[in-house]
């Protein structure tokens, strides 16, 4: 099952450290050193004096994917996978996520979940049931769905009080995204995909059967629209209910048919206040097949992802501001990790999932720090921030956005933030969602701030 990150990086100690200065908390907004004037991303981006800058241009971007694709564990390449899945493959896959818990859970109800619910729940993952070996196939994800530690969508939660942590969500793929199968669940609802960012069960619903190439090669087509809101949706159409308000997240790529004839409607609506796109669908059968659909202009999309420059990922993550945090993306959301990986996804660089694969992932520029550095010297790296910067503490990611007066703000997708008086006194903000904050006095324990606790930095750059 996936570690718990993002939630508790916010989580309330009782601590009473001191602080080299006194904060403000305006009363219009109740947070540690954030007025409203910083709640828009203008306020940052007026601020740097290259803000257009390129940081890095396309064919530097294409380069650090490429180092991603081959260096990133964490990172799986469809197209290298053979053409049979042997077993101690799928096992590994499926037994490295599905493990069987070992503490009491609860129910969205707050109740106990039987132990029998849960044994039933693990045999249906089927793990003895791989096959010597298995052909692989592949499939296209055709609209936004969960990607799930076990087969099955009974939320499940650590605590009878938590509504937020369901220990079985996972993350999410999203229209487009390839996946290969490797495993069905024993109930045949379910399988094991392959992503190339995670591996985990979905719906078979929500995944087309295809051939290889027209799976992996989906995602090169040209000409193509990028998303470059939080979030659009394709024109209602009661003629193609598969493709009719479809959800596309931010960082989504889908074809553009442009040769489509402006004389031929497009499920019963004429194309030209429209991007006639193609999307891929799943046939009664189970088999994949492309169509037609609308994606208003109105709605933020680009002809390309969007330049890599310091505006525009303070832009884009702006975006996301005051969304409700969405733990493996739920809630129709997304959370740390999440947030900052569709961001860079808008600007076509492609990131590991998870903060613990993101934080170390050799294709990036990491300043790794240790239990020997110092103070003194985090608070160096600190002061020398730059934007867009990926700043990690356990089971935490944040973004930086900028310095006001030396001392460095981000944006990040946390449930709260805890902060003291000189004389001790805890304050907690429980954000729980996309969140503008100051680093240095956000506290992850009692006796160690948030820059007592960072791990690594990712630079996104040269």
């Amino acid at each position: 099952m996936r570690l718990l990150t993002c939630f508790l990086a916010g989580f309330l100690f009782a601590a009473v450290p001191l602080h080299a200065r006194e904060w403000p908390v305006p009363a219009d907004t109740g947070v540690i050193g954030v007025d409203t004037a910083q709640l828009e991303p203008q306020y940052w981006i007026d601020r740097l004096p290259d803000a257009d800058r390129v940081v890095l241009d396309t064919d530097a971007i294409a380069r650090q994917n490429e180092r991603l694709l081959a260096l990133d564990k964490s990172i799986h390449d469809l197209g290298a996978l053979p053409a049979a899945l042997p077993r101690a493959t799928v096992q590994q896959w499926v037994e490295s996520l599905s493990t069987p818990p070992d503490k009491p859970l609860f129910d969205e109800h707050g109740q106990s979940v039987p132990h029998a619910t849960i044994e039933a729940i693990v045999d249906n993952a089927n793990v003895a049931g791989v096959p010597a070996t298995r052909e692989t196939r592949f499939g296209l994800v055709v609209q936004r769905a969960p990607l799930r530690a076990f087969p099955t969508m009974q939320r499940i939660f650590s605590s009878a009080d938590d509504h937020d942590i369901d220990r079985f969500q996972e993350s999410a793929l999203f229209p487009g995204d390839p996946v290969a199968i490797a495993h069905e669940s024993r109930d045949g609802a379910w399988w094991f995909v392959v992503s190339p960012r995670y591996a985990a069960w979905i719906e078979k619903r929500f995944v087309a059967l295809g051939a290889k190439d027209a799976v992996l090669g989906y995602g090169r087509k040209t000409p193509y629209r990028i998303v470059t809101d939080g979030e659009v949706h394709t024109v209602f159409t009661p003629e193609a209910p598969e493709v009719s308000e479809l959800q596309l997240d931010m960082g989504v790529r889908v074809p553009v048919l442009a040769d489509w004839p402006t004389s031929d409607p497009v499920n019963g609506q004429h194309g030209y206040t429209a991007h006639v796109i193609e999307l891929p669908v799943r046939n009664d059968d189970g088999s994949l097949r492309f169509a037609p659909a609308l994606l208003p202009r109105r709605e933020p999309s680009s002809a390309d992802y969007l330049p890599l420059t310091k505006a525009n990922i303070i832009r884009q993550a702006f975006r996301f501001l005051g969304e409700r945090y969405g733990w493996g993306h739920g809630y129709d959301a997304r959370d740390c990790s999440g947030f900052v990986s569709e961001v860079y996804r808008s600007l076509g660089v492609q990131l590991p999932r998870n903060t613990r694969d993101q934080a170390v992932s050799p294709a990036l520029n990491r300043i790794e720090l240790t239990a020997k550095d110092d103070r003194a010297r985090r608070m160096a790296l600190v002061r020398d921030l730059q934007v867009g910067d990926l700043v990690y503490i356990p089971g935490h990611v944040m973004m930086v956005i900028g310095q006001i007066d030396g001392e460095p703000y981000v944006i990040h997708d946390t449930t709260g933030l805890t902060w003291y008086d000189r004389d001790g006194t805890a304050h907690r903000a429980k954000t729980n969602g996309v969140t503008v904050s100051p680093l240095t006095p956000l506290m992850a324990s009692r006796e160690h701030s948030y820059v007592d606790r960072i791990t690594n930095i990712q630079r996104i750059r040269k």
